[in-house]
């Protein structure tokens, strides 16, 4: 869908306009809240891997043997923690194959900067597509940081996916990452003097998890 940015990809699905409804409404419980965004990521990574290569072998089926196909894409999955682990069994329902790093980022309260305070992910990342997932994207500041993290790191094929982003986070990636896509469920208003997104749907990882 057609959003006036260069990098963003707006899935535009009425199942996802539906679920990040539910996302909304402060009334969703925390159950139903985990299933909506496993629905939404399951759809995210649908949109990601459709142009994933594959190759072509013979398969028997119980009359014939035919030609089948396998996914030959190596796929890093890295969430932010906490709120992305929400968003890890969607995708590898699509992408079971995929191999799960993890990232964990702070602020700096002296100057307001994220700082990574935990880092793990699976060797050779620079040969494999990076999907960093995050359900937020505000400022753009810590995805951006998490997306040079992932780069000093090696990794060179970097897509960033969210549930709900705002405009000001997505020049803010546009700006230090031109070589970064970002695959969103919604895109909304603006962010609040707060740095909160309007109207967007609370803390994420909050919500998930039940911890509000």
């Amino acid at each position: 869908m057609t959003t006036g940015f260069k990098n963003f990809i707006l899935l535009d699905h009425p199942m996802v306009k539906r679920d990040v409804t539910l996302l909304r409404d402060k009334a969703t419980n925390p159950e139903a809240f985990r299933a909506a965004v496993k629905r939404i990521s399951t759809i995210i990574a649908v949109e990601i891997s459709r142009n994933f290569s594959l190759t072509r072998f013979n398969v028997e089926t119980p009359l014939e043997i035919t030609e089948g196909y396998k996914t030959n894409q190596d796929v890093v999955l890295v969430p932010v923690l906490r709120a992305g682990l929400g968003m890890v069994s969607g995708f590898l329902a699509i992408l079971p194959e995929a191999r799960v790093g993890h990232i964990g980022l702070q602020r700096d309260e002296s100057t307001l900067l994220p700082v990574e305070y935990y880092y793990k992910t699976p060797g050779n990342i620079d040969v494999a597509t990076v999907v960093l997932i995050d359900p937020m994207l505000a400022t753009g500041g810590s995805c951006s940081e998490a997306i040079k993290f992932l780069k000093k790191r090696g990794a060179k094929n970097i897509i960033f996916a969210c549930l709900v982003a705002a405009p000001e986070g997505i020049r803010k990636v546009e700006r230090d990452h031109s070589d970064v896509k970002i695959f969103g469920a919604a895109l909304d208003r603006e962010l609040n003097s707060r740095g909160y997104i309007l109207p967007g749907l609370g803390d994420a990882g909050d919500r998930t998890f039940g911890t509000l």
